[in-house]
């Protein structure tokens, strides 16, 4: 190991400067800067030379052109051991540069805070990330540093190697430098992709922070992490133990859900992605017990999402029962007070998510399936009555809001309603008959149905009459199905027969 002589130090956060230069200098390491950077180590007190200086050639392009020069590259990039580099380096009178600390233009803040293109475009770093790349690249002889948080784990590694640092820990460094170079080009490439006409680019990249390392994934042979293309998911725990991999999943499928309903209105439970109970009675507390209603069994150890305050009522009646999570768009002090009783309950304040339009992203192995998320908005005249039997507004009202339900189902979905609160949810089955008579079971299993309006939905067209009429046989009234099976003409047929409601939707909303 050799000691570092020599480093070239050009920072956009400049916090924790002074403790870096303080340490650094202790091992009279020479300091090479350029503009802000240089001006704040000056300021400090301390030695340091300007990159104009150092290269002899004066910034260009105001600013543009500041570190590309060969000097600078050559002194990172010079193989230590190599002897026609020693040679490279004495014939152009250049110097080895053993440590670069760079961290970039602020291009995602500057994205965040301005919409001027060309104030974009200049806070795209150019200088900054080819220095990294080098000295990433080199760095069996040269220590890069791209994040001030990394500054104490520097300090303490040249400490305990008397002015170098290990081989191990410029490996590390590289690795996360080239990460960061990745990720910073990634916020760019989608700056320009968005505001191109192309839906689908010919290559995808996205970059992504870490939030977290869970204690394991799905099963606890598996380890896991939650990574977010933000700085935060738009939610905050506010009490409880540490989310589960599993945990987050069931928390995105319940916000997913919650979110689609108005403004204030709308209970969800879902057990392992699947909704279990849901209701947008106008009345909250009666929301979440009617939700809670459709399947208690599996509501048992689920997630609760509800889409407006909770209140100290509410709050009395989530605490007689057990679940993993409790989410709302923020609690009350009592409600607070009462929730946190139970120290391990998850509770998550939502308030502040919204749903993204970003295109959806399945990867595993080698390969990404991505598509536009389902965020359609139902209107009327995205549906066709095409049964004799016309339904009335309240219960066109309530079709919709039996196939909005639907949607977040998975797999051959069917879902039974009264008074826009779920009754019977059929999931995940391979026959779409299968899950007809999941749904009715459930709903004989927990529901009073007499003299009530039991309406269906369905996510994809019925093949065959047989489940429109299991469903009919046990007392649904009305039908919502997407329109495209060959036997539509017999489905039709059929509710005209029975005096049914069919309602074909004008588009399909399978969830795989």
């Amino acid at each position: 190991m050799r000691k570092i002589r020599r480093a070239l130090i050009s920072v956009s956060d400049k916090s924790n400067l002074r403790f870096l230069i303080k340490n650094l200098s202790k091992y009279k390491i020479k300091f090479i800067s350029s503009g802000g950077t240089y001006k704040k180590i000056k300021k400090m007190g301390f030695e340091c030379e300007e990159v104009s200086k150092y290269t002899n050639s004066s910034e260009i392009l105001s600013g543009r052109v500041k570190t590309l020069h060969p000097k600078i590259h050559s002194g990172i990039l010079a193989k230590r051991k190599s002897k026609s580099h020693k040679i490279d380096l004495k014939k152009n009178n250049y110097y080895e540069i053993d440590l670069v600390i760079v961290n970039f233009y602020p291009f995602e803040k500057t994205l965040e805070q301005n919409k001027n293109h060309e104030q974009i475009i200049e806070n795209i770093d150019i200088g900054g990330p080819t220095m990294v790349r080098a000295a990433a690249k080199n760095y069996k002889d040269v220590t890069v540093i791209t994040n001030i948080s990394k500054y104490e784990s520097l300090i303490e590694n040249i400490n305990q190697n008397k002015g170098a640092t290990s081989l191990e820990f410029r490996e590390h460094a590289a690795l996360e430098a080239f990460g960061e170079t990745a990720y910073y080009e990634s916020l760019i490439f989608n700056y320009f992709k968005k505001n191109s006409n192309k839906e689908f680019s010919r290559k995808i990249i996205f970059g992504f922070n870490i939030l977290e390392e869970l204690r394991y994934g799905e099963n606890p042979h598996q380890k896991g992490a939650i990574y977010s293309s933000s700085k935060n998911l738009g939610f905050n725990k506010l009490n409880g133990k540490q989310l589960s991999y599993n945990n987050y999943a069931d928390i995105f499928s319940a916000l997913e859900i919650s979110k689609s309903f108005p403004n204030n209105k709308g209970t969800v439970i879902v057990k392992h992605g699947n909704p279990c109970g849901v209701s947008i009675h106008k009345d909250n507390t009666e929301s979440f017990m009617l939700a809670n209603k459709c399947d208690p069994l599996s509501a048992f150890g689920g997630i609760v999402s509800c889409n407006y305050k909770i209140k100290k009522k509410l709050a009395k009646e989530l605490n007689k029962l057990f679940f993993e999570v409790i989410i709302g768009n923020g609690f009350d002090f009592d409600a607070l007070s009462i929730l946190k009783r139970k120290k391990n309950v998850r509770l998550i304040d939502s308030r502040n998510f919204k749903k993204s339009s970003k295109n959806s992203l399945i990867s595993n192995l080698d390969f990404a399936l991505m598509q536009n998320p389902d965020l359609k908005k139902f209107k009327f005249n995205d549906f066709k009555i095409v049964s004799k039997v016309k339904p009335s507004k309240k219960t066109f009202d309530n079709l919709i809001f039996a196939f909005n339900v639907c949607r977040f189902v998975k797999s051959n979905a069917i879902v039974l309603t009264n008074e826009k609160t779920t009754v019977g949810i059929g999931s995940g089955q391979p026959s779409r008959l299968d899950s007809c008579d999941v749904a009715i079971k459930k709903m004989n299993e927990f529901q009073d149905i007499s003299n009530k309006e039991i309406l269906a939905a369905s996510d994809a067209f019925f093949p065959f009459v047989d489940g429109i009429e299991k469903l009919v046989q046990n007392g649904i009234t009305g039908v919502i199905q997407p329109s495209g099976s060959i036997n539509d003409k017999e489905i039709i047929n059929f509710a005209n027969k029975t005096g049914t409601v069919l309602v074909f939707s004008k588009t399909r909303h399978f969830k795989h």
